[in-house]
């Protein structure tokens, strides 16, 4: 019967006549109408050895100690961040005062201070009881990243509104505040050395700074640099080189004594909206041993392998580890690149 007649009569039976063939069904095997959907019931294995649940809200950072293997910091949406240990159910400290998200968090190098950098945009120091230090004023605008001086007792951080700023955490001064972004300042960090600062930009600039004079050493933009504001960056352990990610898709080596562009590449990948996948993360390992070619070479390998990968916001690295970049949204992966 055509469908329009069917509109037009409303409800239509089925007699004996219209059965074309029948199927014996055990009604064990039938689900309960209340049955809820089998996914809904298959658990993912928590292989963790110790949860903290003191937050109410979102986490937004997590720090690790680098002289106490159990000290943990974390700050979260609920405005506040905490001190515990793994282990030790028994042992937390809240971290209190911030008014906004705790968007930061850093250990000192020598692991006895910590750092918190919030929206609110200030940045409070704390010994490793959760006892705490002093506040860090200034910055115009949220709190989006905190660095320590390799070598000593100096707070490098970048904010929302276009500038870094860098203080001695000890007697809580401003020693310098570097201007020239002209958009959210969102990565940065001092090179290994203590010599040079690098900070990057939604402006989609990657800027060189002497942390003395304050002075922008270098300014790296255009082609062949990145065409989107820059997420992420890191500096080699020899202070030459820095590598960058972008909202772009693309990776970039920049030898920060020259300020030039010595390697570049891009993701293949791209999102639903046909747009480039952001890189969202960019590491060197501790002790890396590639010149700028090979490691160009080895991010394209990277890129290859793991470009149906995406969602990862944070690379942390083991020891025995060479170097290692990883892009955006949904998976967490690991991946050996020794050099033998």
């Amino acid at each position: 019967m055509p469908a329009q007649d069917d509109e037009e009569q409303g409800q239509v039976f089925v007699d004996e006549s219209d059965i074309i063939h029948e199927v014996d069904v055990d009604e064990e095997d039938l689900p309960d109408a209340d049955d809820e959907d089998d996914t809904e019931n298959i658990k993912d294995t928590d292989d963790s050895i110790h949860i903290f649940t003191g937050h109410t809200g979102e986490l937004y950072a997590v720090a690790c100690s680098p002289t106490d293997p159990v000290l943990v910091a974390t700050g979260g949406g609920d405005d506040k961040g905490f001190l515990w240990k793994i282990g030790h159910a028994d042992w937390a400290s809240e971290l209190r005062g911030h008014t906004d998200s705790v968007s930061s968090l850093a250990f000192s190098s020598d692991g006895q201070l910590l750092a918190s950098g919030g929206f609110d945009g200030l940045v409070k120091v704390w010994d490793t009881f959760g006892n705490y230090k002093r506040t860090l004023e200034g910055p115009g605008g949220g709190i989006e990243w905190i660095r320590w001086h390799p070598k000593g007792h100096l707070i490098l951080a970048g904010s929302e509104d276009c500038t870094a700023w860098m203080w001695n955490a000890d007697n809580g001064k401003c020693l310098n505040v570097f201007s020239g972004h002209g958009a959210i300042v969102t990565c940065g960090d001092f090179a290994p050395d203590g010599k040079t600062i690098c900070s990057g930009s939604e402006d989609a600039t990657l800027r060189i700074w002497n942390p003395r004079s304050g002075e922008s050493i270098h300014v790296v933009r255009g082609h062949p640099y990145h065409t989107e504001g820059l997420t992420c960056l890191s500096i080699s352990s020899d202070s030459t080189l820095a590598i960058t990610g972008s909202k772009d898709g693309s990776v970039h080596i920049v030898n920060i004594t020259t300020g030039k562009v010595v390697s570049s590449c891009s993701s293949q990948t791209g999102s639903t909206d046909g747009n480039p996948e952001s890189i969202e993360c960019v590491s060197f390992a501790p002790k890396c041993v590639y010149d700028a070619v090979s490691l160009s070479q080895l991010i394209q390998y990277l890129f290859h392998q793991f470009e149906s990968f995406f969602g990862l916001f944070l690379v942390a690295w083991i020891k025995t580890l060479q170097f290692g970049i990883y892009k955006t949204h949904h998976h967490v992966s690991y991946v050996t690149t020794r050099k033998e």
